[in-house]
């Protein structure tokens, strides 16, 4: 499922954090002639460190970081800073909506949800907090009160962030136009390379799940110009070749992809891309970073349950799809517990999942699959888009 400012399962998506930015916490680069050097966020914080905002503006960023590099132990350096900043001051909008956001990061939706509306009590005009509850919201299944933060944060902050998640929530509702039409919003608003890069990379998605390459070829290329560096839209063009039968040009984009970002759902992507070529697949590495992100505190039970009911023990999937539910009743929860089931000789328990994660309308491509196949193990008169690949059922995951 698509994430903004938190990381959820499959690299979160995707997004952007929103903060108060009055300081770089990167490195200072070298001014021009003439011009003061810029103040780093952590020489500010060594001068100023009972400044709080400062403190949960830096856990935000390390909150970000954890996106962007894969790399979990960021989510430590978070909590850290994070509880320096609810040490000098717990009541903080901006401090509660950082904590907010590491909650989301590592999968505990409902202490984000909690964390969220704290930060909109103390201040009911912090577009952020909206966001996060927003994300957290659609996670926990609760697609009304989503929409509901969307629409406050489209009253108090009309730009990419909130117009891209009124383009989810029109996704979901198998709304494609809407979905569309929002995310052309964000890039007509877009300025920075990053903003740009993103809503492309969106844009390219909504392309692919309709079927159409060539167009979103051309998205993820987009992205590409605007920031080289911005890994989904280089995975997005793997996608593209896979699903366009260019095997070998899509491989090579994988291991580039994996190189810079080695997120469970690449690694996942370019295992069923290896073997759809004829090639094993090496599901090492894939291990090695789920263990990083529970020992990070981040608990997917989606991915693995996903991961194993297309390549592992069904049985040991359905326990995994049956956690990950109980907590985050979403969409995406539902249709994992129903392929799981399904794929341990279940299907009569399964539709009832099935049914559920396509109620709303959302043309998902692999959920629309895996509806079909169910209710044709059961005797049903149900159509599979011949179109699609189960080969490369990663490929279709909304990212």
């Amino acid at each position: 499922m698509r994430t903004f400012a938190i990381f959820a399962g499959i690299a979160l998506v995707g997004a952007l954090i929103f903060t108060i930015v009055s300081f770089s916490s990167s490195p200072a680069t070298e001014p021009a002639a003439g011009q003061p050097r810029r103040e780093t966020l952590q020489e500010r914080l060594k001068r100023l460190p009972a400044d709080h905002r400062g403190w949960a503006e830096l856990g935000l960023q390390y909150v970000d970081q954890a996106r962007v590099t894969g790399d979990p132990a960021f989510y430590t350096k978070a909590e850290g800073a994070l509880a320096t900043a609810a040490k000098l001051n717990d009541r903080d909008d901006a401090v509660l909506t950082g904590q907010a956001a590491l909650a989301a990061g590592r999968h505990e939706f409902r202490d984000a949800v909690r964390l969220a509306e704290r930060a909109i009590g103390a201040n009911p005009y912090g577009a952020g907090a909206y966001g996060v509850l927003a994300d957290a919201r659609t996670q926990l299944g609760d697609l009304k009160g989503a929409q509901q933060a969307v629409d406050k944060m489209l009253g108090l902050r009309p730009g990419v962030a909130a117009f891209a998640r009124a383009s989810y929530a029109a996704e979901l509702r198998g709304d494609r136009d809407g979905a569309r039409r929002y995310l052309e919003y964000a890039h007509a608003d877009a300025w920075s390379p990053a903003d740009l890069a993103y809503s492309r990379y969106y844009l390219g998605e909504l392309a692919l799940h309709a079927g159409d390459l060539e167009t979103a070829t051309g998205w993820y290329a987009r992205a590409l110009q605007a920031s080289p560096a911005y890994t989904p839209a280089l995975a997005g063009q793997a996608r593209a070749a896979a699903l366009g039968g260019r095997l070998t040009e899509a491989l090579d984009l994988y291991e580039s992809v994996v190189q810079r970002l080695p997120l469970p759902q690449y690694l996942i992507e370019q295992g069923e891309t290896r073997i759809k070529a004829g090639l094993p697949a090496d599901w090492t590495l894939l291990d090695a970073q789920r263990e990083l992100f529970e020992a990070a505190g981040v608990r997917d039970d989606l991915t693995r349950a996903e991961f194993l009911a297309d390549h592992g023990d069904p049985k040991q999937a359905v326990e995994h799809a049956r956690a990950e539910y109980a907590r985050n009743p979403n969409l995406v929860a539902a249709d994992a517990l129903a392929w799981a089931l399904h794929k341990a000789g279940r299907s009569a328990e399964a539709l009832r999942y099935a049914k559920e994660a396509t109620a709303t309308g959302w043309r998902n491509p692999l959920i629309t699959y895996h509806r079909a196949k169910i209710e044709q193990a059961l005797g049903r008169d149900a159509r599979v888009d011949p179109g699609f690949d189960p080969a490369l059922s990663a490929l279709a995951r909304f990212s």
